[in-house]
């Protein structure tokens, strides 16, 4: 039988039979319980750039933005809202695509001040810390280490040991392009966000809708990008329709997107869970570093679930 390694009641670690302690993949799987966890055109007599935007029609200005998401190569954002199995969360991040780095403080707002973890990726590791471990655990140590880890690839490629929910494993500003298959975005009106003025469009994406958009693709680069979209509508485990709202900002750099519908049923939940999620991008394309922590201060979670098999 397998046996179970409890981290302060919230991370759980269980050995899935005996095996290698360094093939972590097929070993381990590690859960986090997180629920349960206005401008005019200044008298200028000419329309601005953001007036002209804003009469552009909800598609283009979509797809305007979706296309300025591809060239962020780093972001700093939040994460609030529910997702299915988790609860409510809250989370700060940062991150960088090349070398693909991230860096994230999550909260799990059922759970207080004991659903607090920091987790970093670096080098194809991850890093875990936070008053949801007990210390105990870690003979002395602040962090445990898991590897291979992988995060914000595809949804076959991520890797982060269900600390993380599958739904914020994605690239941000590569879910903020789903909108762009929606078949009936429309143009809500104009919102300040974070001191920031936007367009708010909203519409609803099925799998059936971005299959019908990669289908009639114009070019090459399209049917890519909505093929890059099924994959993370998969990675959201809808059971049918999402909604998503989407906010712009001046500059055609979405600023927002929020996240709606319902999860699909699994095996222990038969009728799904909701999915509400709002990611605010606060800072693109700035200096991002992420470390790994001191190797001193580390602990293995190979070992440490070797030791849980002994006892």
């Amino acid at each position: 039988m397998g046996q179970t390694l409890i981290l302060g009641g919230i991370v759980m670690i269980s050995l899935l039979g005996s095996v290698p302690r360094r093939v972590m993949g097929a070993a381990f799987v590690a859960v986090l319980l997180a629920g349960g966890m206005v401008g005019c055109g200044g008298g200028s007599g000419r329309e601005s750039a953001h007036e002209g935007s804003r009469r552009a029609a909800p598609v283009t200005a979509v797809g305007e933005a979706a296309v300025k998401s591809e060239r962020i190569t780093s972001l700093h954002y939040r994460v609030t809202g529910t997702v299915p199995e988790k609860g409510r969360l809250e989370a700060e991040a940062s991150m960088r695509t090349e070398p693909a780095v991230m860096k994230m403080k999550l909260k799990a707002t059922d759970h207080g001040s004991d659903g607090r973890l920091e987790i970093r990726f670096v080098d194809e590791a991850m890093y875990v810390s936070g008053t949801a471990i007990d210390p105990k655990k870690l003979h002395g140590k602040s962090w445990f280490t898991a590897r291979p880890a992988v995060w914000g690839r595809g949804s076959m490629d991520n890797k982060s040991y269900r600390i993380l929910p599958s739904q914020i494993e994605g690239n941000p500003t590569a879910q903020s392009r789903i909108l762009t298959a929606s078949q009936d975005v429309r143009r809500i009106g104009t919102e300040t966000i974070d001191g920031t003025r936007t367009t708010h469009y909203r519409g609803t994406v099925t799998g059936q809708d971005i299959r019908t958009a990669r289908d009639a693709a114009a070019n090459r680069a399209a049917r890519e990008r909505q093929i890059d979209n099924l994959d993370q509508f998969m990675m959201l485990r809808i059971d049918d329709t999402l909604t998503m709202d989407l906010w712009i900002g001046d500059d055609n750099h979405t600023k927002q997107f929020r996240m709606r519908g319902k999860a699909g049923p699994t095996p222990g939940d038969t009728d799904g869970k909701p999915l509400d999620l709002t990611i605010t991008f606060l800072d693109i394309n700035q200096s991002v570093s992420v470390e790994a922590p001191p190797p001193e201060d580390t602990a293995d979670l190979a070992v440490l679930a070797g030791e849980a098999q002994a006892d």
